[in-house]
Parts: structure tokens; C-alpha cells; sequence
């Protein structure tokens, strides 16, 4: 089933990510993991692909296999950043011939090796020309696309980032997905703008629930994420005990996807870390208004 039929229904709902492990060793203890929340009965789960596919070789399997045992749509990431056209290509016939219909299109994090790197002979330079590629594959995809509610960290500025959003999805994309944020005035505002620039495909909330104070460095560094005092506050009062924090980080996690219900937005994805206590506690706060 594609993710954008799927957004058209009025009932609130929710998805999950998951991501590969990034050794052969851990395969076993995320496949757990990702079965767990599996058995959430999420409208669809999402597989990440790692910088340059360095897990690519899970993603699909992943994938596939949710699929086929839970009866799951999967959306499967695909990164372009440093890969050669052939390479890509070959990702999608795998894709195809796995039956799978969602590709999330993404350009992929700059490593600081690629950074330094001459870029000047690479055939992707954004995610744009993915999805130009996807579109142009010859299988009926159903793309999907990243957007940033406090601006791509690469962009001079609003007006800018809002250019380049445009011309993904002008390209072909169905459906947007954001970058994670902590308040949701921040994405009422991007949703606003956005619309008045023309761009009129769905966009899914991204929310990650943070768990231990550990995780706010890294979402600040990623993201560059906004951290409202309220925010901070519960951080600085229960991170040091991680069982509160656990709690507490489900609870405003849980408290921002019901605002986001309660203002016409219908479904959103929850970033889970591989993590089916916090999707479990979040799909327990939210069992009657998902009907769960």
C-alpha cells in the first residue's frame, strides 16, 4: 500500500522509524526490536539506509520481511550521497523486485570525509536528483522527501530553503516528512509559509522522544533543533535518573502528537530509536484516540 493513500485517511494515526544495525552482530537484537513495534500495528514503519550504504544491505531485508509477516507497508530510505548512478540504480531494481512501493529520497549526511572531499565529480549532489531518477525508473513509486521546519542547515535562508523544497517536490515527490523539532509552533509557522509557496503535498510530522539527556546534544548537532525552556526544564530535573527520563521524554513526546491531532494533522511518524518501550508507551498514551 503507498504511504500517500495512507495519508488521506481523517483518522489520527501513527508511524514508526526503525534503522539496520550497523554490524552483523546486532542483526538479531534489532530484528526483536523492530518486530516489537511491528506488533503496534503502526499504519506503515520506515527502514533508514546508513551515510554512503553502509547498512543498505539490512534496509531491504528489514523491510521485506515486516512486510510480508506483519502485512505492514514499508517505506524504505535511499541515500545517494557519494554513490555513483549505477550504483543507485541497481538499489532500485532490488527495491522493485522486492515489491516494495514507498522510497524515502534522501541526499544523505555529509560526513566530515565528504565534506573535505572534491564533490565536483559526483553524480548526486541533493536529493533532488534522486528523485528525479526514482520518478524516471519506470516503477510507479510512491516518494517520499525530507523537510526541515527550522530550515535545512545548509541553507543562507527561509526563502531559499523553501526554493529548493519546491523543486523536490515539482520533481516528484508525494509526501514530506520533517526533520525532528521540540515545538510545534515552529512547524505551524513552516506549514504556513510552505503552503503559501505552492507546495501542497502531505506533510508527516517528525517527533522524536528524547529519553536520556544524552540525546539532546546529538538532536541539537543533527538538527539543530530549537529546545523550548519547557523542554530543557524536564531535562534538567530528570535526566539524571533514566527511568524518569524515559518516562517523562514518552510523556512530552506524547503531549506534542496530540496538539498536532488536535490542530487537523492526522498522522505522524515517531522517530523510535529501535526503541519498543518508548513506541509502546506512546501508542498506550494514544490508544483511544488511535482506537487501539
Amino acid at each position: 500500500m503507498k504511504i500517500s493513500d495512507i495519508l488521506k485517511n481523517e483518522k489520527p494515526s501513527i508511524s514508526f522509524e526503525v534503522f539496520p544495525p550497523k554490524a552483523d552482530t546486532g542483526i538479531e537484537s534489532v530484528r526483536q526490536a523492530v518486530e516489537k513495534i511491528a506488533e503496534l500495528s503502526p499504519s506503515f514503519m520506515s527502514v533508514t539506509y546508513g551515510a554512503g550504504g553502509g547498512t543498505s544491505r539490512y534496509t531491504l531485508d528489514i523491510a521485506r520481511d515486516i512486510e510480508k509477516r506483519f502485512g505492514i507497508p514499508m517505506l524504505t530510505h535511499l541515500t545517494c550521497v557519494s554513490s555513483t548512478r549505477e550504483t543507485v540504480g541497481e538499489m532500485i531494481k532490488k527495491i522493485t523486485d522486492a515489491g516494495i512501493e514507498n522510497v524515502m529520497a534522501l541526499r544523505g549526511d555529509l560526513t566530515p570525509e565528504l565534506t573535505e572531499s572534491d564533490r565536483s565529480g559526483w553524480d548526486y549532489h541533493h536529493a533532488v536528483d534522486l528523485v528525479r531518477q526514482l520518478r524516471e525508473s519506470g516503477t510507479d513509486f510512491c516518494i517520499g522527501g525530507a523537510c526541515y521546519p527550522e530550515i535545512h542547515p545548509e541553507s543562507a535562508d527561509r526563502r531559499e530553503d523553501i526554493l529548493h523544497l519546491k523543486e523536490k517536490v515539482d520533481a516528484g515527490c508525494d509526501f514530506l516528512t520533517t526533520q525532528m523539532f521540540f515545538d510545534n509552533n515552529l512547524l505551524y509557522s513552516f506549514l504556513y509559509k510552505i503552503r503559501e509557496a505552492g507546495i501542497a503535498v502531505p506533510i508527516v510530522p517528525g517527533i522524536m522522544p528524547i529519553t536520556n539527556a544524552r540525546q539532546v546534544e546529538r538532536a541539537i548537532k543533527l538538527s539543530g533543533s530549537f529546545m523550548p525552556q519547557r523542554f530543557k526544564s524536564i531535562v534538567d530535573r530528570f535526566g539524571g535518573d533514566d527511568a524518569s527520563m524515559l518516562q517523562a521524554g514518552v510523556a512530552y513526546a506524547t503531549d506534542q502528537i496530540i496538539d498536532l491531532y488536535a490542530n487537523g494533522i492526522n498522522h505522524v511518524h515517531v522517530y523510535s530509536m529501535n526503541k519498543p518501550q518508548v513506541a509502546a508507551g506512546i501508542v498506550s498514551n494514544l490508544s483511544h484516540i488511535l482506537g487501539k
